[in-house]
C-alpha cells in the first residue's frame, strides 16, 4: 500500500532529537519493512500549549487544502491507500488526516493516540474532542501500551484496537562486554528538559547518594536546556565518579552501552522510553521505577528490577543488588537481550503492523458494502 504518515506532534525529519521523533522513524521503517510504500504528506506542527489557539484551525485548514490540490494533480496509482497519524492527542491533535482520509474515501489509522478523559472537562475540550473524534472514526489505533489502549477502550470497540508494543531495530547494537573486574559501570540516556526528565536525574543523583560505599561510576548520555542544573546535582561527593557524555549518534550510542554493565534510569512519566530497549538490546539489566509505560518495556524480574513510585529506597536497593551481584546481573541482562531480539524487534512490529493495515483496509471495504 501507499502510506500517507501524519506526526502532528513533530515530523520524523524535525531537527531535535526525541523518543517521539525516533518512534516514527521506526514505524515508517517498520511499514517498508513489510513492502508499503510511505510518505511523509505533511510536516504541520499542531503541537500547541495554549488551549485556545484559534490560530491552529486555519493553519490546518491551510495545510488541509495544499495536500488536497496536491493529491488533485497525481494520477492514481500515486495517490495514497491509506493515512497514519502517529501519536495524536490534546496538545497535537490531528486536524487534517480524518478529512482528507473520507473525502479519498481510505482507512484511517492511528498508532499511540492518547485519550486522557480529565481534559473533556477543562480548557483543553475543544481540541480533545477533536482528538476523540478522530480515534473514533479509524478503522484500527495501534495501542504502544497498556496505559494507551485502556483510555480508547472507553469508546473504541475492540476490534478497532491493535496492540503494538514498543519495539527498536537493534542493528548495530553489540551485546556489551563482560565484567572487567573493576567498578560496576552504570549508564543512564536521557534528554535534559524541564519536567518529569529533571525530576528523573533528581531522583537518579538521590539515589546514588545512598550508594556512595558501593562500587559503581555513571556515564550520563544526553544534553538540552537544563544540563547545567543536571550536572549540577551531581556535583558533590561522588562527582569523580559521573562522566557527562552530551548529546551522542547512535553509534556513539550504541559504544557506549556496550562497555557498561547496568543500565539505571527512574523513568518517571515515562510513555515507554526506547532507550530501555536499546540498552537492553546490549544485554544489560535495568534499575527503573514502575509507573507509567516503563513496565511496558522492561519486564520486573526478568529483565530488569523495578521500584515503586516515590520509593527512592527502593530503588537505591534494587541497583545495590545489581551492582553487588555478577551473576544477577548476567542473568538479567541475557534475558533483556533475547526479550528485545525475540519480542520486540522491528521485524516482529513489521508483522504486526502489516496485518493491522489489511485489517484497516478490510473494514473500510466492508462498510462501502454496507452503504
Amino acid at each position: 500500500m501507499r502510506v500517507a504518515f501524519y506526526a502532528p506532534l513533530k515530523p520524523p525529519d524535525h531537527a531535535v532529537p526525541s523518543g517521539d521523533r525516533l518512534m516514527a522513524n521506526l514505524l515508517m521503517r517498520a511499514m517498508q519493512l513489510a513492502g508499503h510504500e510511505v510518505e511523509i504528506v505533511s510536516r504541520f506542527r499542531s503541537f500547541t500549549r495554549r488551549a485556545t489557539d484559534h490560530a491552529l484551525f486555519a493553519e490546518a485548514e491551510a495545510e488541509q487544502h495544499r495536500i488536497s490540490v496536491g493529491w488533485a494533480a497525481r494520477t492514481q496509482d500515486r495517490l495514497p491507500d491509506l493515512w497514519f497519524t502517529y501519536h495524536p492527542y490534546y496538545k497535537a491533535p490531528d486536524l487534517i488526516g480524518p478529512e482528507l482520509a473520507r473525502a479519498r474515501g481510505i482507512p484511517y489509522v492511528t498508532a499511540e493516540a492518547s485519550y486522557a478523559g480529565k481534559r473533556d472537562l477543562d480548557d483543553w475540550a475543544k481540541l480533545q474532542a477533536r482528538v476523540k473524534s478522530a480515534i473514533s472514526e479509524a478503522q484500527i489505533n495501534f495501542c504502544l501500551t497498556p496505559v494507551d489502549r485502556e483510555g480508547l477502550s472507553r469508546f473504541v470497540a475492540p476490534e478497532r484496537l491493535c496492540d503494538l508494543p514498543p519495539f527498536i531495530d537493534a542493528t548495530g547494537l553489540q551485546a556489551a562486554e563482560t565484567d572487567n573486574g573493576g567498578k560496576v559501570r552504570l549508564v543512564s540516556v536521557a534528554m535534559m528538559r524541564p519536567g518529569v526528565k529533571v525530576e528523573s536525574y533528581r531522583l537518579l543523583a538521590q539515589v546514588l547518594g545512598m550508594l556512595c560505599e558501593a562500587n559503581w561510576t555513571l556515564t550520563v548520555i544526553g544534553d538540552g536546556s537544563e544540563r547545567q542544573m543536571v550536572q549540577s546535582m551531581f556535583s558533590g561527593h561522588f562527582a569523580d565518579r559521573v562522566t557527562f557524555t552530551g548529546e551522542l549518534d547512535r553509534t556513539g550510542l550504541a559504544q557506549q552501552l556496550a562497555c557498561h554493565d547496568i543500565f539505571v534510569w527512574p523513568g518517571i512519566g515515562e510513555a515507554y522510553g526506547l532507550a530501555y530497549l536499546e540498552a537492553q538490546a546490549c544485554g544489560l539489566p535495568v534499575a527503573a521505577v514502575d509507573n507509567r509505560g516503563v513496565p511496558s518495556v522492561v519486564v520486573d524480574g526478568t529483565t530488569g528490577l523495578l521500584s515503586s513510585l516515590g520509593d527512592a529506597a527502593g530503588l537505591a536497593n534494587n541497583l545495590d543488588r545489581l551492582i553487588g551481584d555478577g551473576r544477577l546481573r548476567a542473568r538479567l541482562g541475557s534475558a533483556a537481550r533475547a526479550f528485545v531480539h525475540n519480542e520486540r524487534s522491528i521485524d516482529v512490529a513489521a508483522g504486526i503492523l502489516d496485518q493491522g493495515l489489511k485489517r484497516a483496509v478490510d473494514m473500510i471495504g466492508k462498510t462501502e458494502l454496507l452503504a
